[in-house]
């Protein structure tokens, strides 16, 4: 379980949140300034500025480095490692393995993003696509206790994304990493069954089950699908 209360300025822009994310999968829905992504950022450690107290497990983390957190980031820029292949990059956070066991964990990460025919690539070579699988796979490497994710998928279409959503759950809920996905598409809290935290305007605007929360998100939805039909 993550609690946290953060009060962050950045000019104009104030996020104010206390909250606490007890479902497996949360999902933080709204427009593009409301805050998710300056959230994500500072439980992961990349933002430490304003008053912040995070706690994981009853654990505190706000004066703990990023590596410390046991908190993997994905977002929607991959932030690859340019110089290093795939392989090197998925295996970077396992520096204290031996090397078949790295190359093991590599093999099974790369696996469960669908990725495996891209081990021996170069990043360069890589589509966006790609590159947000492998980046996913790195994140999830060292086995996080909890997983953000930064809309990880924008770079694929929406049956490639549902059906690495698909491919993933399982597997999280079995090594039970707490994952909080960031979003502007409503349908990843649907598919996930997730909890939603909506922001509005660096606040928390309502938080409860995909079905009450995005109530008006689901109509729209629903009527866009039945005006293609």
């Amino acid at each position: 379980m993550v609690e946290c209360s953060l009060d962050l300025r950045r000019g104009g822009f104030h996020l104010r949140v206390a909250c606490r994310f007890a479902s497996p999968w949360t999902v933080l829905f709204g427009p593009s300034g409301s805050g998710k992504s300056t959230l994500l950022r500072v439980l992961a450690g990349l933002d430490r500025d304003g008053k912040t107290q995070i706690t994981v497990d009853t654990k505190e983390m706000a004066k703990l480095p990023p590596g410390a957190r046991n908190i993997g980031l994905v977002a929607q820029q991959p932030a690859l490692f340019p110089h290093l292949g795939v392989a090197a990059n998925v295996g970077y956070g396992l520096r204290r393995m031996d090397r078949s066991a790295q190359a093991e964990r590599v093999r099974q990460m790369l696996a469960l993003v669908d990725g495996a025919h891209l081990v021996s690539r170069r990043v360069a070579d890589l589509s966006g696509g790609e590159a947000q699988r492998i980046a996913l796979a790195r994140a999830l490497a060292p086995m996080p206790r909890v997983l953000l994710l930064d809309e990880p998928f924008s770079a694929l279409d929406g049956k490639a994304s549902d059906a690495l959503i698909a491919r993933l759950q399982p597997w999280l809920r079995e090594q039970r990493v707490q994952v909080i996905l960031a979003t502007h598409d409503a349908t990843d809290a649907f598919l996930t069954g997730a909890e939603v935290v909506l922001l509005h305007e660096g606040k928390i605007a309502a938080q409860g089950a995909a079905h009450e929360v995005l109530r008006e998100e689901r109509e729209r939805i629903i009527r866009g699908v039945g005006s293609q039909a």
